[in-house]
Parts: C-alpha cells; structure tokens; sequence
C-alpha cells in the first residue's frame, strides 16, 4: 500500500506540473522526466554535465561528453534555460552548452553548475534593464546565446579565469552579485 500511495503522489505531482505548463502555453516535445525537482542536488554524477537552476530548482542532467549532445538533450537544455520570470522557452545556442562543458574540463571539476540565468524574453529582459542599469539592451540573453553561473566550491575568479582561458565567447565577472557571465559572442572581458 505504501508503494502505491508513492506512485499516487509522484503522478499527481506529474499531472499538476502538466497541467500547469500547459496553462502557461509551453509545448513539452519529451517526457516531463527531463527535469526534476530537488532540495539538493548531487555535487556530480559520473558521465554527465549537472546543472542546478537556482530560480526554479530544477535540476538538469545531459551527457557531459559534446559529441554525445544531441536534439533531445539539447530540448531539454532549451526548456531548463526557459525565462523563468515568463516561462517563455527560447532555443540555446548548443554553443553555449559546449562552452559550459569545457569550462568544466578546465577547471578539472563534475561539481553542479548553478544557474542563475539563461534564456530572456525581450520583455523581461526590459524590466530588468528598467529595474537595474546593468543589463544590456540587446542582451545575448535574448538569443539564447547567454547563461550567468556560479559553481559551488569553486572559487568564481577560478570560474572567470577558466573562461577567460577557452576564448570561446564573452566573459563577464560580477563579483557583488557572485555570478560569471558567458555568451558565445565575440571574445571579450569585463
């Protein structure tokens, strides 16, 4: 009995989460087991890239290796990296998610990445360039070609400087917020 009231549970929890995707006007081209929800995710998981969004506390696991990404893998980055003011989904440049896995190898770690920001809608992107002088008008957020990060037990001038190393894209490092900014821009700094 026991058992079954689990499976009762985890499928109500299942149908509200569909429901509510569904009112919200998101289209799931996969299984809702893309994404879990945890209190505290593993530090890492042998073989795979682990992400941990801050906003929503989702958790995302894809092959860490990137010639194992592929369309399915990359859906499931697109719907974890949704807006998460607006719920909009946008499509992430898979650059970005190579990017983030050489990040990775430089600093020698399989800790969780954590995520801060990926995708903006243009409208969210304004309200938060109304609300703090810092965010671009023409964000790379909005193109799905930006993600701010911080991984947990790694120092984030080690996170900066990593990135810096690979000259794969933009670099911002925002040490009052605790966050690296990566695009895959040109190369720059700031």
């Amino acid at each position: 009995k026991k058992g079954r009231e689990g499976m009762t549970m985890a499928n109500d929890h299942r149908r509200r989460l569909l429901r509510g995707l569904t009112a919200g006007g998101l289209l799931l081209p996969f299984t809702t087991s893309a994404l879990a929800r945890i209190k505290d995710g593993p530090a890492e998981l042998p073989g795979a890239m682990t992400m941990r969004h801050l906003h929503t506390g989702e958790f995302l696991a894809i092959p860490a290796d990137p010639d194992e990404l592929n369309r399915r893998a990359l859906a499931k980055v697109n719907l974890f990296l949704r807006d998460h003011y607006s719920g909009d989904v946008g499509v992430i440049d898979p650059a970005l998610v190579v990017m983030l896995t050489r990040l990775r190898r430089e600093l020698g770690t399989d800790r969780c990445i954590d995520i801060i920001s990926g995708f903006r809608s243009p409208a969210t992107n304004a309200m938060l360039r109304k609300r703090s002088g810092g965010v671009a008008r023409r964000s790379k957020h909005m193109d799905g070609m930006a993600v701010d990060i911080r991984i947990p037990g790694v120092p984030l001038t080690d996170v900066r400087d990593a990135a810096i190393d690979l000259k794969a894209g933009g670099v911002g490092y925002y040490q009052k917020s605790q966050f690296v900014h990566l695009d895959t821009g040109r190369f720059r700094t700031w």
